[in-house]
């Protein structure tokens, strides 16, 4: 088993100034709800603002507030299995379809 994932850049913009001013707009914004929840169609209390696309993965939408919504904690960890010492879930594969010219007129 792992110890703790270590700390980077990008968990210190969860300290700043506009982080703490834009997490209370998007819980506003989604009424203080789960957003995972409510498309179940199960009411629950949101209480963190997640990234959809994560961070490491795409930092130029970390601001993006298309890209974050509420979600409760056990959504969340649903997400994100590895904080509490799970698997990091996997990644979904696209299809590559690949199309090939042939001589045929």
């Amino acid at each position: 088993m792992h110890g703790p994932r270590q700390r980077d850049e990008i968990d210190k913009l969860y300290k700043t100034q506009r982080w703490k001013k834009l997490r209370p707009v998007i819980k506003a914004r989604d009424f203080g709800l789960c957003q995972e929840c409510k498309r179940r169609k199960v009411i629950t209390k949101g209480n963190i603002v997640h990234h959809k696309v994560e961070a490491r993965d795409d930092l130029s939408l970390f601001w993006d507030k298309d890209n974050l919504e509420l979600v409760c904690s056990t959504c969340h960890n649903k997400d994100h299995p590895e904080r509490s010492g799970g698997k990091k879930k996997a990644k979904p594969k696209t299809a590559v379809v690949k199309f090939y010219a042939n001589n045929e007129r």
